[in-house]
């Protein structure tokens, strides 16, 4: 054991970052791997309801609080005909799924996709198909999808059951567009001037949609940056957000870089923010661009059993990523660094939700369980509700092989006024020892504690399974007090803290 080690935090309710937008605990289904079938859809599921959707699923979903989820892809969306997946399933086209190299049946489509997102409490961020398609497809989908009635789309979807109008609010304009491996990949002045004709003619479909144009892909892309100001170019004064996508992973076993990869994820958002800026100064614009950070998630540990799969198979298991204590403990740091950017990350889905690079992980025709990283989610969607605080920290720092001072403690809190509470986010990145906290709130009020819920683990690599389900999971034996307006806490090595007090 190192030496007593210590933390100082300091908080004032005058020091607000944003509002936090509740889409920022979006999530994301694509038609990939066993994300629909055989996880959110499964008609001989024992725990099957008349629809044909998973109960047991609906039920992880509705307790994990997602207020939105992307739909329908992802890479799959940029080679997607959304008729496909309309009217009577026994009419439904099979089709080559070329981004996943799979065979799509379309049991599934926006119809029923809305049911279920009903069945979660969510509502639907719709994606359209920029790769092999382009203005006229998706203001078709908007029609069909938004237009109460009297026209051939919104007739169409009144015949297929569905008389009220689904009132889809938030629309990509495809994915990923920067990728070479995207179906119809652009460059981006091709994909400018297509996302712009095309949010055009939505929005006169719909005016109260909102659109979110595609960033980069991640950060580390050669045209990163350039792209996103080329793109704004073209779009800025037609689309309400730009998007951001990151995954990290840890293949080389070195936990205090793993951990440190969320300060990446805070320059990107940064880097972001500044590019946005500059257009709307180059364009002398009123209008302020927010993010929509609609793909992040560790991802690396399937790559290798992805190799292994047959070409043209239909929902085999792909990109499942099993999920051990280390990675909980990055999703915590990275949600924290979307908190800290609320004033400008008003939406983001964590990738994806089911199965595929998920917190929720099922047995076809058995059960479903939570992944280690669905604790520190959960925990955030429930309560980082309210206006999210700057706390100013003192910390030991450590360098590392990609990122120097990295903070042990990465802490924010979050006070919501309505229900009278402030919660205390922090992840201690210690590999050895327990860090003492002393949290300065005496401008704050008179709060009392309502509990300390930890995550840890004697193992960073533990993870959890159908058999073993609860392996990791959340204890509210946290050592908090509250003393003369200070909060001190003892965080455990490797812990996740979720100190939750409310007004006294």
């Amino acid at each position: 054991m190192g030496e007593n080690k210590k933390a100082r935090i300091i908080l004032d309710k005058d020091f607000k970052i944003g509002s936090v937008d509740k889409r920022i605990y979006g999530s994301f289904i694509e038609h990939l791997g066993r994300a629909i079938y055989g996880g959110i859809y499964e008609p001989d599921h024992p725990e099957a309801d008349e629809k044909g959707f998973r109960k047991d699923v609906i039920k992880l979903v509705k307790e994990l609080g997602v207020p939105i989820i992307r739909y329908p892809g992802g890479n799959f969306v940029s080679g997607y005909n959304w008729e496909d997946g309309i009217g009577p399933r026994e009419k439904r086209p099979r089709r080559l799924e070329l981004a996943w190299k799979t065979i799509e049946t379309n049991q599934i489509g926006v119809n029923e996709f809305v049911e279920w997102t009903r069945l979660v409490d969510s509502e639907v961020m719709m994606a359209v198909n920029l790769g092999t398609r382009g203005p006229d497809a998706a203001r078709n989908l908007v029609e069909y999808c938004n237009h109460p009635e009297g026209t051939y789309w919104s007739d169409l979807r009144k015949s297929h059951g569905y008389k009220e109008p689904h009132n889809i609010k938030v629309w990509c304009l495809g994915n990923e567009m920067d990728g070479p491996w995207q179906i119809g990949h652009k460059t981006a002045k091709e994909y400018g001037r297509i996302a712009c004709e095309t949010a055009k003619v939505m929005k006169w479909v719909d005016p109260s949609i909102e659109l979110v144009v595609c960033g980069s892909s991640n950060s580390s892309m050669s045209t990163f940056g350039e792209w996103e100001a080329t793109v704004l170019e073209h779009t800025y004064e037609h689309v309400d957000y730009i998007s951001l996508h990151t995954y990290y992973g840890n293949q080389e076993n070195d936990i205090k870089n793993f951990l440190a990869k969320s300060l990446d994820m805070d320059n990107f958002i940064k880097s972001v923010v500044s590019i946005c800026d500059y257009i709307k100064a180059k364009k002398r614009s009123k209008k302020v661009i927010n993010l929509s950070f609609d793909e992040w998630n560790v991802w690396y540990h399937s790559h290798e059993a992805d190799k292994k799969i047959q070409p043209w198979s239909i929902a085999p298991p792909q990109i499942e990523d099993i999920y051990n204590f280390e990675d909980a403990l990055l999703v915590g740091c990275m949600l924290i660094t979307l908190l800290k950017h609320a004033d400008r990350v008003k939406i983001a889905c964590l990738a994806q939700l089911v199965n595929v690079i998920a917190p929720i992980m099922t047995e076809n025709g058995g059960t479903a369980w939570r992944q280690t990283i669905y604790y520190p989610f959960m925990h955030a969607s429930a309560y980082g509700q309210g206006n999210v605080l700057q706390p100013v920290v003192y910390s030991p720092v450590y360098d590392c092989k990609d990122f120097e001072e990295v903070p042990v403690i990465e802490a924010v809190a979050v006070e919501n006024e309505e229900k009278e509470e402030l919660t205390i986010f922090a992840v201690n990145r210690d590999t050895d020892d327990t860090i003492t906290i002393e949290c300065d709130m005496r401008g704050m009020g008179e709060y009392r504690l309502i509990e300390h819920i930890v995550l840890e683990h004697e193992d960073i690599k533990a993870i959890n399974t159908k058999d073993n389900p609860d392996n990791v999971k959340p204890h509210n034996n946290g050592k908090a007090i509250i003393q003369d307006g200070m909060v001190m806490a003892a965080l455990p090595k490797l812990s996740w803290n979720v100190i939750r007090l409310s007004k006294a």
